[in-house]
């Protein structure tokens, strides 16, 4: 039986990492992105790349319809779309909160109610990318945070209501990851040098992860090994948050 899977946010990063490891145990991947690139990532019957707004009204439903024409069974929906921002919420704008929460919380939403249906059927699951920044108090991450801190609390609540439908939740949550989307933020630093080697010094193994590693988790979380675990909140940070 091959198992089939959405990522959305897939076009790089951690999402493009998750869909090649997704492939390598065998799934079927529906990739959902904003970025054209995310048709890189197609391979005939095995990975079909959807270029879509994950904010947009109808997309969540479609995209689910899509992995149920094209595999014809739902197993695992990857939320992990999102955009960062570093900025003190003195100087945050309602535009700056209500555009953070379109990306990084709403979709999660509306993605995980579509695609329940066809879970439950499965016996599948939902794994949402967090962050530590929604774990603990970071500065200049006020709203980022409180998206994050979203993610936590929906992770939770929906394993505890998804459980007794034999559907597992869990989450990721990464620390700093070597990956485009942290080197375009860290760009906007007065001092991106200061600013990264205050990043290393708060990670205990002296480096930023991989967004292979973060893969990896996922994967892991997504496996029958894992079988046991629901609601929790994986951190893949370093040892950020053990300090």
């Amino acid at each position: 039986m091959e198992l089939s899977a959405i990522v959305t946010g897939a076009a790089r990063g951690i999402g493009r990492d998750v869909v090649l490891r997704l492939r390598a145990a065998g799934y079927r991947v529906v990739a959902v992105d904003i970025r054209p690139a995310v048709s890189d990532l197609a391979e005939a019957g095995r990975v079909v790349p959807v270029v879509a707004d994950v904010t947009a009204d109808g997309v969540p439903p479609a995209v689910i319809d899509r992995a149920w024409t094209e595999f014809g069974r739902l197993d695992l929906l990857v939320n992990n779309a999102g955009r960062f921002l570093r900025r003190p919420l003195l100087e945050t704008t309602d535009d700056d909160f209500d555009a953070l929460f379109a990306v990084n919380v709403r979709p999660a939403f509306r993605f995980s109610r579509a695609a329940l249906p066809h879970l439950i059927d499965t016996r599948g699951c939902i794994i949402n990318t967090a962050s530590i920044s929604g774990l603990v108090g970071i500065g200049n991450q006020s709203v980022y945070a409180m998206t994050k801190g979203a993610i936590v609390q929906l992770t939770r609540q929906l394993a505890v209501e998804c459980a007794p439908r034999g559907v597992r939740v869990n989450a990721v949550a990464p620390g700093a990851v070597d990956t485009d989307f942290m080197a375009e933020a860290r760009a906007a630093d007065p001092d991106p040098a200061a600013s990264l080697a205050a990043t290393l010094s708060n990670h205990p193994i002296g480096r930023m992860s991989t967004s292979d590693e973060v893969a990896r988790a996922i994967v892991f979380l997504a496996a029958p090994e894992s079988g046991g675990i629901t609601g929790t909140i994986l951190s893949v940070d370093g040892g950020y948050v053990a300090r």
